[in-house]
Parts: structure tokens; C-alpha cells; sequence
């Protein structure tokens, strides 16, 4: 294979774009089945009660309504919504049924409707009557805590705690010239993709259930509901069409098992499409909650000791909690180089609507804490941020503390260096503070791992077959969510193949002809995903290659190939196009189809690496906070699909990262439970008025386990934005704020104190 690169890195044109800006795309929405039913959820009003009576007599009575479904008539079988190949119940609590006699939040699921339209299946919900005994109620993590707390659950409201330390804390502490304690606070932040949970389930020839669903782990959907309706595996069939966004939101089954059970309870297809008010309840959410850490520094801030409590709220139920928790310790732990680290992190139930995953899993939250925390005590030792972080941050060859493994690849620094470059740090941070506007700068750092290892077991696996006229199907268990992994797993394929990415079709995901994959999340897709391409598309090219030597008769180990040519090294002249070598080994002698396949597992985790910088500007007497420039350089290894990370990284610090900082926040009445803010007019998500200028910049660190070098880029650009903005309104400002959204009130409130 030839050392200069002809499709890694290039600015390709993404081969699926057309259709999607056009509006060709199918999406699950878009699926229509001959009698197909529509499916909706009877929700609790109540935060939690037990259901003493449900009647659907009416409800059922109702023309056009074909069957409603209650805890009564279901499967009660315990089950966890996240839950992961193999299961896990330490890390995968199975504490919910499809439906149950017990409600946990505003919201939680009473009964199904399937009917002959949206319209009837609403009325139907209307008929249903159910009698209510509410039970007390508590939303508060810290409070839920407590021994006298109600029970969200019978075991207890601790879904479950990490407790991890490396070296002596009580000694780093001792030998600390200073000590620093802070708590900060996190909100409920949304995820609300473009497209809604969308679901369909129907019935294929021989009565095989099929269900079209938008979901991230279409293999671990499969798998779930092969236990929960009692159907054997090869039974059950996933299809992915295109995904209008999830960002974490659809890796949990929510709507899958809906339609499934609706389906075949009626023998008819069924559709379920969540509206935007049931997203806010029926979705996933960020976790809130709240970090108390403890730094002890030398004077010339060096860490001696770093303490941290995370209390982290899953909601009624535990989804992924426990292992989002677990990725928040990673970053604590993986941050800054300490001998002497001590954690300890707490999920909480309480009687809200379920957390989950969400872009960043859990990370974002302590890394706000930490950046946070990092500046104040750069201030107290009159350092400069910059100064602090380069004092202390890991290096290529330092060892991971939490995982026990070297660092393979480390471009942190050099990140830092030309952010501060880029955003002009020492001439910015001068600038005097007066007035009524006032602008400043601010950054932070973060860390976040590619895939799941060793949290989890991680492997990925992929088929690359060449059909008859030379082209190629790529086949992986992949979802693509709009962020471009099916461009960038066949650019993989065509550097390897020596062919240009027009030459690559990749199938669409179907679990009975797709290898099996865990799914798309953990930043995993690049690293994982693409390693397993890779080497399925070097078994590919040797099976090529010995038909060509064959053909050519010469040694394969003096062919190589490029632009869909196979040609003797030493003489390129001799050479047999793609297509003839590939006709010659399928209509040959001997006939033979050019396949490779692989399975791969990482070496390790690979950790992606990088710093955001940010400027704004606070208008003192509004509180109005504008952010007017932000500066995101990464380290992502080798960059393999240029247009793809770009979109990855500005969607990430303008779509997630900037809303979590200024605007985000899912509001509940802790009298009722009930969600406040339930539209786009209450949830304040940013909007392209709030748009600041981006500047992307790539380090690439060549990461020597990743294809072509390659690490995750998906999530980790977002990680420390707030942390970002609120370093940046303390340089402007001198106003220290530690609770997210940094929302204009806050900012007046701060004001005013001080």
C-alpha cells in the first residue's frame, strides 16, 4: 500500500449529501405499511403513585382503535432501556418494566394505544380511566440521599457509587502549600435531535418481526427485545434508515418495544412518532447535579492532591447512569497528572424524567468543576491559566492513572499553544475591564476517550465485498446520525483499495446482514469502527491481489494499486484494471469472491485531546452575555475526513457545548414534577442569532493503535465549553460563577452580591 495518501485527509464531497438537502432521504417517518396502526403513550400526570385501577373499556370501544395495552397485559419482565452486550447488571441496574403498576415521574408510561389514526389513538388515551394512589415524591438528588428520603425504588434511591483513588489523598494534602474547596452546580440539558423517536414494526413473509427504527444501537435493540417479547434472535430484524440527530438520545430503547408489542398483539404494522412535548418527558436528558472537589497545589501550582464528589441525577430510572458516571471519574482522573486522586460518584433516582446518554457522557459536568476550579486557583497563586495547565497536564508517554496505560499520542499541548495564539491570550487578558460592556477571554481543557475500554468490552466488526464490475459494499453495524461516519468508514475502505469513494457503497444497516457492532457511541465510530474497516479492506486487497498476480503472473508483493489499477511497482505499466482482476477471479477457473472481513479489537481507548478558547462580551447593567468568538483547537490524531470533523467540532461547541453554557435548562416544579418548559419557546436552546465565529484547528498527534493514526472526534470538543465561558465572564467581569447556564439573571444576581 502506497505511504502517500490519496483519500485520508482529502475535503471530499460527502456521497449521501445530495439526497439529504434534497429531501430524498428516507427517514423512519417516511415509512408506510399497507394497514398500519399508529401507536400512542398514556403518561402519568403524577410524579409518583401506584395505579389502584386502569379501565380501557371505553377506550377500547372507540371505532378504529385496535387493542390497548396496561401493565396487565404485558410481558413483566425487569429490563434496563441502556443495557449493553454482554449484560451487566452492576453497571446496567435492571429496574424497569415496559409497563408497571407503579409511576415514577411526570410523564412515566401508563398504557399503549394502537389505532386506525394519531387522531383516534388521542382519543382513545382520553377514554382511559385510572385511579391513582400518589406516593411521596422527592426530585432532589442531595435530598434523595437521605435515610428518611421517599424510596423512588425499593432498593433504595442509590442507584449505585464509584469510589476510585490512586496514591495517598490525607499525605497530598499534607505536603499541599494550599488547599481550595468549591461546589458546582449542573443543569438538565436536552438533547431534542431534529428528528423525534421514530418507530415502526412490521412483519416480513415468513413472520419474522422487522422493526424501522432511528436508533444508535440497533444490534443491542434487537437483543432487548428478542428477551422481552420471548421471540428467538434471527427472529427479530433492525433496520436503520437515515437519522435525523440523536446525540446520545437513541441509544436507550424507547420507542422499539412500543411498537413491537402493539404489533404483535394486533398482527398489523404499527408507527409511533413522539411529539416535541413527549420528547422533553419520553427522551433522554443530560444528568444533572453537583461536583464538590478539593485541590491541594503547591506555590508554584504543581497538584499535590485532588479530591472529587460527583452526585450525578439519573431520574426514575437508571438507564446508563452508572456508566455515565464512570466516564465522569475518567475525566477527573485523566485531566491534569496528580500523585494522590481521590472519587467518589453517586447516581441518584429521584422522581424526574430518566437521564441518559448525551454527547460528552457525563464528562462535560466534572469538566466544568475542574476547568472551573483550575482558573480560581491560577488567580490565588497570581499564575496565568495557560501557565497552570502546562505545568500539569499529561504528555505522550505519561501513564493514564485510572486505566494503567501509556499515552500513545498527545498533541495537548500543542493545542494550547495555538489557541492562545489564535485567540491573541496575552494582549486580551490585559485589556482593562471598564465600562458598561466588557470583553474578555477565557479557556479550558479536556480529555475524552475513543470507545468504550476498558469501562466495557469494545470491539467492532466489517465486511467489504467487491462486486462483479469492480465497485465495493461496505457493511458495518454502524449507525450513521448525520455526522458523516458512512463517508468516513468508506474513505477508509478506498485508501486502502486504491479507489476513489464513489467506488464504495455502503449498505444500509440491517441487523440479518450487517455484522454485529455494539453501536454508535463513546466516540468509537473513527477508531473502533474504522480499524475494523481497515484491516476487512486489507484482507480484501490481498484476495485481490493474489487474483492480479495470478493474472499478471508476477509475485503480489510487487503489486500495488491505485486509481482502480493494479500495476507491477518496478514497471506501471504492467497492469490489470480493478474490475478486469476482479472478473477474472469471479468468472475464473476457479471462482472465487473477492471478500474480506474482520473483527477488532482496540488496544486501548485512545484519548482525543484539546483546549477551547472563548471571548465575550457582558453588558453590566443587562447581564447580557454574548460570546463573540470561539477558538477550538484538537488533537484528534490524523484527521480523516476533514469536512466530517469540522462539522463534528462546530456542531458540538455552537449545537450542544454553547447551550449547555448560556442557555439550556430543562425547569421542574419540585412541588409537582411536572416539567415547565416543554416547547422551544421555554427551552432556550441557541439559535443562529447566538452564533459566534468558530475557528478550528487540527493537531494531529498520529495516533500509532488508530487507522491511519486516527482517534475519536465526536464529543470531546463540546466537553469544556462551559467551563470555557465561564472563565471568560471572569476575565471580563471578575464574577465567578459556578452553576450552569450562565444565564443573564445569574450574571445581575452576581452583580448585585458583589
Amino acid at each position: 500500500m502506497s505511504s502517500e495518501l490519496t483519500t485520508i485527509g482529502k475535503k471530499l464531497p460527502w456521497p449521501y449529501s445530495p439526497a439529504i438537502v434534497t429531501g430524498k432521504a428516507i427517514y423512519t417517518a417516511d415509512i408506510y405499511l399497507p394497514g398500519m396502526l399508529y401507536a400512542k403513550v398514556l403518561r402519568s400526570p403524577h410524579p409518583h403513585a401506584r395505579i389502584v385501577k386502569i379501565d380501557a373499556t371505553e377506550a377500547e370501544k372507540l371505532e378504529g382503535v385496535e387493542t390497548v395495552l396496561t401493565w396487565k397485559n404485558v410481558p413483566r419482565i425487569k429490563y434496563n432501556t441502556a443495557e449493553k452486550n454482554p449484560p451487566n447488571p452492576q453497571t446496567f441496574v435492571y429496574d424497569q418494566y415496559i409497563l408497571d403498576e407503579y409511576v415514577r415521574f411526570v410523564g412515566d408510561q401508563v398504557a399503549f394505544v394502537a389505532a386506525e389514526s394519531e387522531e383516534i389513538a388521542e382519543k382513545a388515551l382520553n377514554l382511559i380511566e385510572v385511579e391513582y394512589e400518589l406516593l411521596p415524591a422527592v426530585f432532589d438528588p442531595e435530598q434523595a440521599m437521605k435515610p428518611e428520603a421517599p424510596k423512588v425504588h425499593e432498593s433504595g434511591n442509590i442507584t449505585g457509587e464509584i469510589p476510585l483513588s490512586v496514591g495517598d489523598i490525607a499525605k497530598g494534602f499534607k505536603e499541599a502549600d494550599f488547599v481550595f474547596e468549591d461546589k458546582y452546580k449542573l443543569p438538565i440539558q436536552h438533547s431534542l435531535p431534529l428528528e423525534p423517536h421514530v418507530s415502526v414494526a412490521g412483519f416480513d413473509e415468513v413472520g419474522n418481526l422487522t422493526i424501522w427504527t432511528s436508533t444508535q444501537t440497533p444490534f443491542l435493540v434487537r437483543t432487548k427485545l428478542s428477551k422481552l417479547l420471548d421471540i428467538q434472535l434471527n427472529k427479530v430484524r433492525v433496520i436503520v434508515p437515515n437519522i435525523g440527530g440523536s446525540f446520545g438520545s437513541k441509544q436507550d430503547m424507547v420507542s422499539e418495544q412500543i411498537v413491537a408489542l402493539l404489533a404483535l398483539r394486533t398482527g398489523k404494522p404499527v408507527k409511533i412518532i413522539f411529539h416535541c412535548e413527549e420528547m422533553f418527558y419520553a427522551s433522554r436528558t443530560r444528568h444533572s447535579g453537583m461536583v464538590y472537589l478539593k485541590t491541594g497545589v503547591k506555590k508554584d501550582g504543581t497538584f499535590t492532591a485532588r479530591q472529587c464528589r460527583m452526585i450525578y441525577n439519573t431520574g426514575a430510572y437508571a438507564s446508563c447512569g452508572l456508566a455515565v458516571l464512570d466516564y465522569g471519574a475518567w475525566e477527573f482522573f485523566s485531566l491534569y497528572k496528580c500523585p494522590n486522586l481521590d472519587l467518589k460518584g453517586y447516581c441518584i433516582y429521584t422522581n424526574i424524567p430518566v437521564a441518559g446518554a448525551f454527547r460528552g457522557y457525563g464528562t462535560p459536568q466534572v469538566n466544568f468543576a475542574v476547568e472551573s476550579q483550575v482558573d480560581m486557583i491560577a488567580k490565588e497563586l497570581s499564575m496565568d491559566p495557560i501557565e497552570i495547565r502546562l505545568k500539569n497536564i499529561p504528555h505522550q508517554g505519561d501513564t493514564d492513572p485510572l486505566i494503567d496505560e501509556v499515552i500513545r499520542s498527545c498533541g495537548l499541548q500543542e493545542c494550547i499553544e495555538k489557541g492562545a495564539e489564535a485567540i491573541g491570550w496575552l494582549n486580551k487578558r490585559k485589556n482593562g475591564k471598564q465600562g458598561v460592556k466588557r470583553r474578555g477571554v477565557g479557556m479550558a481543557i479536556f480529555t475524552l476517550c475513543s470507545g468504550t475500554k476498558p469501562a466495557l468490552p469494545e470491539f467492532a466488526s466489517a465486511i467489504v465485498k467487491f462486486n462483479e464490475n469492480g465497485t465495493v459494499n461496505l457493511l458495518h453495524g454502524i449507525s450513521d446520525m448525520g455526522m458523516g461516519a458512512r463517508t468516513t468508514l468508506a474513505m477508509i475502505a478506498a485508501e486502502v483499495l486504491g479507489m476513489p469513494l464513489d467506488d464504495i457503497v455502503t449498505c444500509t444497516l440491517d441487523t440479518s446482514s450487517a455484522p454485529y457492532d455494539k453501536g454508535t457511541h463513546a466516540s468509537r465510530v473513527t477508531y473502533v469502527g474504522g480499524n475494523a474497516v481497515k484491516l476487512a479492506a486489507l484482507r480484501a486487497r490481498e484476495r485481490l491481489l493474489n487474483c492480479a498476480s495470478e493474472k499478471l503472473r508476477v509475485s503480489k508483493e510487487d503489486l500495488d494499486i491505485k486509481d482502480r489499477t493494479i500495476f507491477v511497482k518496478s514497471n506501471p505499466s504492467i497492469n490489470v484494471s480493478i474490475t478486469n482482476a476482479v472478473n477474472f477471479a469471479t468468472f475464473g477457473k476457479e471462482p472465487e469472491a473477492i471478500i474480506g472481513e474482520a473483527t477488532v479489537e482496540p488496544v486501548y481507548n485512545a484519548p482525543s485531546f484539546g483546549a477551547n478558547f472563548a471571548e465575550v462580551e457582558v453588558d453590566m447593567n443587562t447581564g447580557e452575555l454574548k460570546v463573540l468568538r470561539l477558538v477550538s483547537p484538537n488533537d484528534l490524531g490524523k484527521v480523516i475526513n476533514p469536512f466530517g470533523a469540522r462539522g463534528q467540532i462546530e456542531g458540538g461547541l455552537i449545537g450542544q457545548g454553547l447551550g449547555y453554557a448560556i442557555t439550556e435548562e430543562q425547569i421542574i416544579d419540585h412541588s409537582t414534577g411536572k416539567l415547565l418548559n416543554t416547547d422551544l419557546k421555554g427551552y432556550k436552546m441557541t439559535s443562529p442569532v447566538d452564533i459566534p465565529d468558530v475557528d478550528v484547528i487540527y493537531v494531529e498527534s498520529m495516533e500509532p493503535t488508530g487507522p491511519f493514526g486516527a482517534k475519536g472526534c465526536s464529543e470531546n470538543c463540546m466537553v469544556s465549553i462551559g467551563a470555557t465561558i465561564a472563565n471568560a465572564v471572569y476575565n471580563a467581569t471578575g464574577l465567578r460563577i459556578k452553576e450552569l447556564p450562565i444565564t443573564k439573571n445569574k450574571i445581575l444576581k452576581a452583580i448585585k452580591i458583589g
